[in-house]
């Protein structure tokens, strides 16, 4: 991920999707295709989960959801606060 070079992003979408401070929660192969899972706060101090894969040198969010309340706690929990 060090050589991304961009996002492959719905620009409808960035704003609210887009993460601060993203923490590494899970790493899985689906369909032989590596995807990343990290949990981190939008600057609405949205909790997202953001699961994502590496398209050559872009970033492409497979999908995001709300955290639900324990991983909100959990996240919060980890950043001391």
């Amino acid at each position: 991920m060090a050589d991304a070079v961009g996002f492959d992003w719905d620009q409808a979408n960035t704003g609210h999707v887009a993460t601060n401070d993203e923490m590494g929660i899970d790493y899985d192969v689906v369909g032989g295709e590596e995807r990343w899972t990290v949990i981190g706060e939008t600057d609405l101090a949205r909790v997202l989960i953001v699961v994502f894969t590496m398209r050559g040198n872009v970033v492409r969010r497979v999908t995001a959801y709300e955290a639900s309340g324990r991983k909100r706690t959990e996240y919060f929990a980890m950043k001391g606060r």
